[in-house]
């Protein structure tokens, strides 16, 4: 699973389009909702938004940043000739949230929503390896305070779906007798959203209960991004930014582009550009598993990237991906070499041969950098054609004058990681 966080605004505009549809209509988000950019035109929202004008409004940044009530990121209960001053004046400009600094340029902004804090309340759904976990707290909202440890939990099996008695039962304790039903029925209906959806994140902080209304005032969401090919069409137009603070790369970008064009999929995050380990890795799954292996052997400050190909990419797809890690990889030697892991699980439907003879082609190209560069290559792979392909990425280890050692699905997936590490340091 890779999980990946998407904007309040994408979060909040997808659950105003779709929670109806998994509560039988009963629980209804009016989509008003507003993402501003760098590239917004404030003369046109009022026209095709009216209620800017004529509500009170909330604004504050969309980048994936926490406890925004706290560091003073909140213009609550203004105007829309306000909202817009306060984003102007803080667009394009760097800010200090504990100890990251980043760069503002998204902001969502919102009818601002009278309240009392006694109808505040915290829920959340996250993934586990078994199933998921719902979390309930009857006093939501900016001191929610330590969630893990306050919070009520009900775990759900996977295939599993809690019904609103066994929710108010398990969770709502706390809550005052004539509202129970009204919020197990939309904690039913927002599991059964989060899990059709593939989310693996769902946080609402606070929800309040307005009469016979529930209405989330703060969201955060992460999606699965490998489901993209069930749910993507559902989804509609989400973005999955950056972390906050952290600018993406030319060539993180560069993978993006590749992988909006291709229904395959292509992922990379540099991580340290002057990494020793490197890795090529097919499958999201296998990607968190080498990852974790390599952090375990003691190398977490010299992994390099982190990543996938999957979904069987075709072959000038893969040579693209390769071409620009092996780029990466060679700009700056070490003097105690480098090493690359091509490795992965074994395929179901990827033709292991072909993806391979993409890499092949990048390593042709590259043969000169990998030798300066002391680099040395662990290859293990399963699936479709891999005999193929590992027959020829090791007749290619004589040819390019590099250490290329080869294995089959007779060894374990990240064996290769020990054996390339082992005496590194």
């Amino acid at each position: 699973m890779a999980q990946k966080a998407i904007r309040e605004a994408d979060g909040k505009v997808m659950m105003a389009r779709l929670l109806k549809d998994y509560t039988g209509g009963k629980y209804k988000i009016q989509n008003r909702f507003i993402s501003v950019g760098p590239e917004t035109d404030f003369k046109k929202l009022p026209n095709k938004h009216t209620w800017l004008q004529k509500e009170k409004l909330v604004v504050k940044p969309d980048q994936l940043i926490k406890r925004r009530g706290k560091s003073k990121l909140l213009l609550l209960n203004t105007d829309w000739k306000e909202a817009v001053k306060w984003i102007k004046a803080r667009m394009n400009k760097p800010i200090t949230v504990g100890n990251v600094t980043g760069i503002l340029d998204h902001f969502i902004v919102e009818p601002f929503i009278p309240h009392d804090e006694k109808d505040e309340y915290y829920v959340a759904v996250t993934a586990e390896r078994e199933g998921d976990t719902i979390l309930f707290h009857h006093e939501g909202g900016i001191n929610v305070g330590d969630v893990d440890a306050k919070a009520v939990k009900l775990f759900v099996p996977i295939g599993e779906t809690p019904t609103a008695q066994e929710i108010e039962k398990k969770l709502l304790g706390k809550v005052p007798k004539e509202r129970k039903a009204l919020i197990a029925e939309f904690i039913e209906g927002l599991f059964k959203y989060y899990a059709d959806l593939n989310f693996s994140y769902l946080e609402i902080n606070p929800f309040i209960v307005d009469g016979k209304e529930v209405i989330p005032l703060d969201l955060a969401a992460k999606l699965d991004d490998t489901a993209d090919f069930v749910s993507g069409s559902k989804w509609g137009a989400i973005e999955f930014p950056a972390p906050f603070g952290r600018m993406r790369t030319r060539e993180e970008a560069y993978i993006d582009e590749l992988d909006s064009k291709t229904g395959a999929s292509l992922k990379l995050t540099i991580l340290n550009p002057e990494g020793r380990v490197w890795t090529m890795v097919a499958g999201g799954g296998a990607s968190v598993i080498y990852a974790d292996t390599i952090t375990d052997l003691g190398f977490m400050e010299e992994m390099a990237n982190y990543g996938e190909y999957s979904g069987d990419p075709n072959e000038e797809f893969t040579y693209l991906y390769a071409r620009t890690i092996l780029d990466l990889m060679t700009r700056k030697k070490n003097p105690k070499g480098k090493f690359l892991l091509i490795g992965g699980g074994i395929a179901n439907f990827t033709d292991v041969a072909n993806t391979f003879r993409g890499i092949i082609r990048a390593l042709r190209e590259y043969k000169k950098k990998l030798q300066d560069n002391k680099v040395k290559i662990f290859v293990r792979r399963g699936g479709p054609n891999y005999k193929e392909g590992l027959k020829n990425m090791g007749a290619l280890g004589d040819e390019l004058g590099v250490p290329i050692e080869v294995y089959g699905p007779e060894t374990h997936m990240t064996r290769i990681v020990s054996m390339a590490l082992e005496g590194g340091k």
